[in-house]
Order: C-alpha cells, then sequence, then structure tokens
C-alpha cells in the first residue's frame, strides 16, 4: 500500500457497527436471556466461531443455508471450513466431542453468518441467543423450552408475540410428507414462481415457506402434516399442547411450519411478533432434532432448542416501546481546575471505591468542564479549584436537585457520595 485510500473505508455490506446506547441495549437484553434459561438449569455454552465445513453441510445440503448463503473458506492448513451460519450444528458438536452428563441443557449468546440479501432486521452478521438439551425423549421438556422462549419475551416486557406450533413426526413420517408435497407441488408447477421451482428441486417443504403472492394459492391446497403423523407422533403433539394449555400459553396451529434447515422432527414452533410487518416479523423458533448427534458422529441422542434473533427482538421491542438501553449515568463526574492531577487521583479513588466516575482529559476552562459533566449523565460534579486544593476538599455539586453544593474533605468524600447516592 503506497498511501490512504480515495475514500474511507466502510463496514462490509450487511454487517454493520452498533455504538453505544445500542451495544449496552444488546448487552443487557443477553443478561436477561441468561437470568431466565439459568432459573431453569441451563448453563452458558461458548462454541467456536468456524468449524469444519462437515458441521454445517450435516444441517442439510439442500438448504439455501448451506448451498447459498455460508462463509465457507480454505484455511491456512488446507482445512475447509466455515463461519457458522447457525448455533445449533456447533452446540450438537460440542456434545458429541465432549460427551457431558445427560441432559445436557445449555444456553448460548453470539454472532452468526450468512451472505444473504440484508434488509430490515437482517443483517449477514446478525447475533442470537438460544439452548439446547440433549440426552430426553419427552414431550414435557418440549413444553419446557417453548416456555423458556416465552417467558424471556415476557421479561423484555413484549406482548404482541405469537406462538405458531407444529410436528413435522417421525423421521419416517416426514419422508412421506414431503414425497406428497413434491406430488403436489408438480402437478401444479406451472402456477409457481421461478424461485419456487427452483426450491422445489431441492427441498419439497421449503416452498411451503414461500411468501410470494403467485405461490399462496398452490401452498394452501397443500397436504397437511398431520394427516401423515404416526400414532407416536400424534400422541407426543397432544402431549405438547396440553402442557402449553396447562401453562397457559396460548399458541396457534400452524401446518406449514416446517423451519428452514432439515434436522428438524416432531415439534417445530416460532414465536412471531405482530408488532412487526409480516414480512419480517419471525422473532426466533426451533424444534426437535432427534437424529442430529448421529448424523454428526455421535449415538443416537434426542435434542431440542430453540434460536432467537437479537436484532429482530429489538425492533420488536421499539415497536412496543418497551426494553430501553440501560441507563449510561456516571456516579460523579470531576471537573478539574487546577492542572488535572486532582481529576487523575479521584477518579481512580472512586472506581476503586465501586463507583462510576469520569473527567475531561486535555483540561478546559469551568464552563466547558461543567458542560462535560451534564453530558455524562452524572449525579455530582466534583469540583476542585484552588480554593478546594489548599485545604484538600471537594466541592460536591448535585446535578440534579438545582445545583445544590457542599464542601467535603477528601478523606470523607468516599462515605459522602454513598450517603447521598
Amino acid at each position: 500500500m503506497t498511501g490512504p485510500p480515495d475514500q474511507p473505508f466502510r463496514s462490509l455490506s450487511g454487517m454493520r457497527d452498533v455504538l453505544a446506547p445500542e451495544s449496552s441495549r444488546r448487552r443487557a437484553l443477553v443478561g436477561e436471556f441468561a437470568a431466565v434459561a439459568g432459573s431453569a438449569g441451563y448453563e452458558e455454552v461458548v462454541l467456536p466461531l468456524v468449524e469444519d465445513l462437515g458441521v454445517f453441510r450435516r444441517v442439510g445440503e439442500a438448504t439455501d443455508v448451506v448451498t447459498k448463503e455460508m462463509y465457507d473458506f480454505v484455511d491456512k492448513d488446507g482445512t475447509r471450513i466455515a463461519l457458522r451460519p447457525e448455533m445449533t450444528a456447533g452446540a450438537v458438536r460440542a456434545f458429541v466431542q465432549h460427551r457431558p452428563t445427560l441432559p445436557w441443557k445449555v444456553w448460548y449468546a453470539g454472532s452468526n453468518f450468512r451472505h444473504e440479501r440484508p434488509q430490515k432486521g437482517r443483517y449477514r452478521s446478525f447475533d442470537q441467543v438460544g439452548v439446547e438439551v440433549l440426552g430426553v425423549d419427552d414431550a414435557d421438556l418440549d413444553v419446557e423450552v417453548i416456555a423458556l422462549g416465552w417467558r424471556f419475551y415476557q421479561r423484555l416486557g413484549l406482548r404482541r408475540i405469537r406462538l405458531l406450533l407444529n410436528s413435522l413426526g417421525e423421521h419416517e413420517d416426514r419422508v412421506r410428507y414431503t414425497e406428497a408435497v413434491r406430488r403436489h407441488l408438480h402437478a401444479r408447477r406451472d402456477e409457481l414462481s421461478e424461485a419456487a421451482l427452483e426450491t422445489l428441486e431441492r427441498n419439497p417443504l421449503r416452498v411451503l415457506d414461500s411468501k410470494r403472492r403467485e405461490d399462496r394459492a398452490v401452498i394452501a391446497d397443500a397436504p397437511k402434516v398431520a394427516e401423515h403423523l404416526s400414532e407416536d407422533a400424534a400422541a407426543h403433539f397432544a402431549r405438547v399442547r396440553a402442557g402449553l394449555d396447562s401453562l397457559g400459553i396460548p399458541y396457534t396451529i400452524e401446518d406449514r411450519l416446517v423451519r428452514g434447515l432439515d434436522y428438524y422432527r416432531r415439534t417445530t414452533f416460532e414465536y412471531v411478533a405482530d408488532a412487526l410487518d409480516a414480512a419480517q416479523n419471525a422473532v426466533g423458533g426451533g424444534g426437535r432434532y432427534d437424529r442430529l448427534a448421529e448424523d454428526l458422529g455421535g449415538p443416537p441422542t434426542d435434542g431440542i432448542g430453540f434460536a432467537l434473533g437479537v436484532d429482530r427482538i429489538l425492533l420488536a421491542c421499539d415497536a412496543e416501546s418497551v426494553f430501553p438501553a440501560p441507563s449510561a449515568d456516571m456516579d460523579a463526574f470531576v471537573v478539574d481546575l487546577v492542572g488535572g492531577a486532582a481529576a487523575r487521583d479521584l477518579t481512580h479513588l472512586l472506581r476503586d471505591a465501586g463507583m462510576s466516575a469520569d473527567r475531561r482529559f486535555g483540561g478546559g476552562s469551568m464552563k466547558s468542564q461543567m458542560k462535560s459533566a451534564d453530558r455524562s449523565g452524572a449525579r455530582f460534579a466534583l469540583i476542585v479549584g484552588d480554593d478546594e486544593l489548599a485545604v484538600d476538599e471537594v466541592t460536591v455539586r448535585d446535578l440534579r436537585s438545582g445545583g445544590e453544593q457542599r464542601r467535603v474533605h477528601r478523606d470523607q468524600l468516599i462515605d459522602d457520595l454513598r450517603t447521598h447516592l
């Protein structure tokens, strides 16, 4: 490189920077999710951002996530790797590798990457929170997992969330259902959009997710998965519905809910936010994936989980005017008129005592430093001028009570502030 670029660098398409206060809001959201999951015995798992490409290929070779959207490349040692497009496959890989005690109940939070068309609430780099449970075949666990997501939305203050519920049955049920859908769509292929025809060749069930106007009539007449459920799968689904009814969690049976990844079996579900536009109102979802551990080289293991999209959740919060960014107000802002050493020492004194404190570097007039104190949102301005310095005192000005102030000896400053905070 011979010099600076002609134009400043910008973030790549579909990527973005998250600045304060939004960054604090996202961190607070993860904290709320951790509290909900932790209350039910889930422990955090931190997963690698990159995995062997084969881990995600097991998600489904016929899905857009794998065939079109995944960022994959050859590492410097020749390994074919991928940035994770979702987190369930990585969590199951970790289970297969470490064989933790069953049941393994974990929660996670992190970034994922998909090369898809950016739009409101959808980025190529996006954050999710989620849970996974492996090692239990019990419909009541499905209820627990679904209820965790529901409780989390309520904790954020969201009230316009709907739960959509379906069952894809056992593996053999899904195979039969897929074939029935394939036959139906092929018989009416002349009515489908070009995009739907392309999807039909790879994954017929994904056509049922189409929101295109020209596909609606064909999809509306498609076979229903309930007509292809085995007796055991139907009983499992009935138990899930009964559990949700008992907990008072409302839901809508959605026959077209097939989810976008191939590993789902039996219970599938999705949360939608009615405060958002219908085309982009999905804020999370999940289901059972009872064969995924086996596909990744482990023993046959039952599993269920969900992932919730942070970006769209926050858009829903904005639409309902709930869960604002947490306050970043400071306890104290030091106004130093005697060279800066007092501000240096006082800010560190307060921080060591567990308080938040800031200052202005580079000096400045009393007026300019007080403006900085106001912008910081600090409760108190701690003013040190020549008079205060001479007697080792600090003027404490209350910035939220009309500017009331008092002189406090430095040795008593911490106790004084604790009394008034």
